[in-house]
């Protein structure tokens, strides 16, 4: 079992930046991938970026490349999206995912997550 507790969420004004962070615990050893995603009112849950754990190797969402910023601490377990140049249309709220089944691929679907944590609202006000 792996735990997984997101903070960081806020407001924040159009243009601002924003970092969450994804805390893991338990048997954290066997993450082979995290990942972000954000589900906004009415709309479904989406990919956001992902890193592979050991290499730290990462890919984004059209949605986010060069905005948001995907890296992690392995000795404190924990992932961090750092935000940037926030738009209204990112408001949403944001889910951390881990991955132990191993993978060579970045993965991008919701269903290739084995844990997630329950989520930090960003509202971004323009």
């Amino acid at each position: 079992q792996v735990q997984l507790v997101e903070s960081g969420g806020g407001l924040v004004q159009a243009g601002g930046s924003l970092r969450v962070s994804c805390a893991a615990s338990g048997r954290t050893f066997s993450t082979k991938a995290m990942g972000w995603f954000r589900q906004a009112p009415g709309k479904e849950r989406e990919f956001v970026t992902t890193i592979m754990w050991n290499s730290g190797s990462a890919y984004y969402a059209n949605a986010v490349k060069g905005r948001f910023t995907i890296s992690r601490d392995n000795s404190k377990n924990t992932v961090y999206l750092q935000m940037n140049s926030l738009k209204p249309e990112d408001t949403a709220v944001y889910y951390c995912a881990a991955r132990i089944r191993e993978t060579a691929m970045f993965l991008t679907a919701a269903t290739s997550y084995d844990y997630w944590g329950q989520g930090t609202q960003v509202t971004v006000s323009s």
